[in-house]
């Protein structure tokens, strides 16, 4: 004030500047926005096209930084849905998110028209980081403030329960553009890509993104963010698309991690109801008077040695407006006669209830838990998309031995992914890790059974774990400490296949001893299992793969292996008393 009895001193934290050119004629920018402009296959978002997401359009907005486009980024709701103004972007847009520009409705009325009048007043300066992490390329930042009314912004729904979609849309500011949308017909596949876990398009079918759509949301067929935009090869050629592809982090995989700075669902779930699929706020957020929904709770994230039973669980939420009051709760356990648990109770709108399932009787190998919700209030339910939840798991019921792998990073932890198979079923996977963690050792137990294994590492820039830019590495051990497999000097892929024995074929007598002879062999092969008589053999290749079965007779076996492609292949036995071994043979040309 003029006659303040005061000096008041002024601090400037950050100047920055943008220009438009004058020397410009105005017929060019007519058809370039304020922030930049994208390729001629881009669709507008007020197109025919886009009309059906007008909603879930109000919630994406431009990021700016020093006056330029960065990136895209969508406003999202919580369970809460009390208008916290959480934002969803991409990990690796990340500078300082409280030197950020938010603007909103960046984008023209119509189909065509005059781009560079599009509206740039709806603005939110600075937010606070909230949560990110590389291993799904996704940063959650708070405004500063909630965006007023008269920007009439939503908040967009989101599905964390990992189910693929069908199909999926992108809404985004490719290269600062206006707003555009982009279609994807056929649906995406779950990835790891760029040391990322990924939504992976294979080509849009209509429009494309482009740099500066990063971050932006990918909204599966019910109009819920299932992703954000990591990255890409799509951009436009000409007045089409080039076909190629794009990847996005998955929303399910950001829901969980380490800590609450690293995982979203202590932000988007705070009362931590267990919902994992949300509509939109406010506009959008369908409810119903009757409406029941379950999730599998308590399976196995690892695989089970040596167990029999387990003891899972179910968490029933009421996500209708009536409270709810009682409701059957189905079960099956490997597709047998589904089990009933009649709950009673009182559950307002957004509570859960745990309920304990009884013990129940797993099988060696693959086991998969369905639940599902039946008859909410005696009624029935009006929304019957939450009703129903399913769970997998690994058991190995047999004999099992503990082998190690001692993985060792170099600076670009986040580059590295892996994963054990047998035959095509994935046992254990690990990555991405933290980078500049160069010479750090991760050390991973995993519980086998007799078998042939393939271990598999990846390396998303291209340079392996060794030597560039640290000295990684990898090795497997097996119970007795010997290594079986080793490496680390590799470009994209490195892979090994290596077999277990869950019985020392070398302690046992002779006379226990199972023989093949003759061995290498170009014609056929004998096996000789006195003790295994009445089991089973198989044979796989040195990738896994099974190549032949049958059964052990009271007498010698005899193999043909005319049609078997010459190399070295594992003959796994297997006894219901002796246990399970495996013994190499090889077979010439």
């Amino acid at each position: 004030p003029l006659n303040a009895a005061f000096e008041a001193v002024l601090h400037i934290a950050q100047v920055v500047h943008a220009y438009r050119s004058v020397f410009r004629p105005e017929a060019v920018l007519e058809n370039r926005g304020p922030y930049g402009n994208s390729g001629a296959c881009n669709i507008n978002v007020n197109c025919p096209e886009g009309i059906p997401w007008a909603t879930e359009s109000k919630s994406v907005a431009l990021i700016l930084q020093g006056g330029f486009a960065a990136c895209t980024g969508a406003l999202v709701n919580n369970t809460a849905q009390d208008g916290t103004p959480y934002f969803l972007t991409a990990n690796h847009c990340l500078g300082n998110p409280n030197n950020w520009i938010y603007l909103f409705n960046h984008e023209i009325a119509d189909c065509t028209g005059n781009t560079n009048s599009a509206p740039t007043s709806d603005v939110i300066s600075g937010g606070t980081l909230k949560a990110s992490n590389a291993g799904s390329d996704f940063a959650l930042v708070e405004l500063s403030e909630a965006p007023p009314a008269s920007y009439n912004v939503q908040y967009a729904g989101w599905d964390a329960s990992g189910e693929n979609p069908s199909t999926v849309t992108g809404i985004h500011h490719p290269s600062g553009d206006v707003k555009k949308i982009c279609f994807d017909e056929d649906g995406p596949n779950a990835q790891n890509a760029a040391g990322a876990a990924v939504w992976y398009i294979n080509q849009w079918e209509d429009g494309v993104t482009e740099p500066g759509s990063s971050g932006s949301p990918l909204f599966d067929q019910n109009h819920r963010v299932v992703g954000q935009l990591y990255g890409g090869s799509a951009a436009c050629s000409g007045s089409v698309n080039n076909g190629l592809v794009d990847y996005y982090g998955r929303f399910d995989v950001s829901w969980d991690g380490a800590s609450a700075s690293t995982r979203l669902w202590d932000w988007l779930d705070p009362a931590n109801s267990g919902v994992l699929i949300l509509d939109g706020w406010p506009e959008g957020a369908v409810a119903y008077d009757v409406d029941a929904g379950v999730q599998v709770t308590g399976l196995p994230e690892t695989i089970l040695c040596g167990v029999q039973t387990i003891s899972p669980g179910v968490t029933l939420t009421n996500m209708g407006l009536n409270d709810l009051v009682s409701a059957t709760v189905n079960y099956s356990l490997n597709g047998a006669s589904p089990q009933s648990i009649e709950w009673t109770g009182s559950l307002a709108q957004y509570e859960s209830e745990a309920i304990d399932l009884p013990t129940l009787t797993i099988a060696s190998g693959t086991n998969e838990l369905e639940v599902w919700v039946e008859n909410p209030n005696g009624a029935e339910d009006e929304n019957a998309f939450n009703n129903a939840s399913a769970g997998s798991f690994s058991s190995f019921s047999g004999p099992t031995v503990n082998y190690e792998m001692i993985l060792t990073l170099d600076d670009y932890g986040s580059e590295v992914t892996w994963e054990l198979r047998q035959l095509s079923q994935v046992l254990y996977t690990g990555g991405p890790y933290q980078d500049d963690l160069d010479g750090t050792e991760v050390a991973l137990e995993w519980c086998l059974e007799a078998g042939c294994y393939t271990f598999e590492i990846s390396d998303s820039y291209g340079d392996g774990l060794c030597c560039e830019y640290g000295e990684g590495g990898w090795e497997i051990l097996d119970p007795q400490g010997n290594s079986v497999a080793t490496g680390g000097e590799y470009t994209e892929v490195d892979q090994e296949t290596f077999c277990t024995q869950a019985v020392d074929v070398t302690s046992l007598d002779g006379a226990m001893r199972p023989l093949l002879f003759p061995n290498p062999t170009n014609g056929q092969f004998t096996i000789q299992a006195n003790q295994w008589r009445g089991g089973q053999w198989r044979c796989v290749d040195a990738t896994g793969r099974e190549v032949a079965r049958g059964q052990l007779g009271q007498g010698p076996t005899d193999v043909g292996v005319d049609s078997w492609t010459p190399g070295v292949y594992f003959i796994l036995l297997e006894h219901a008393d002796q246990g399970a071994i495996s013994l190499p043979l090889f077979v010439n040309e």
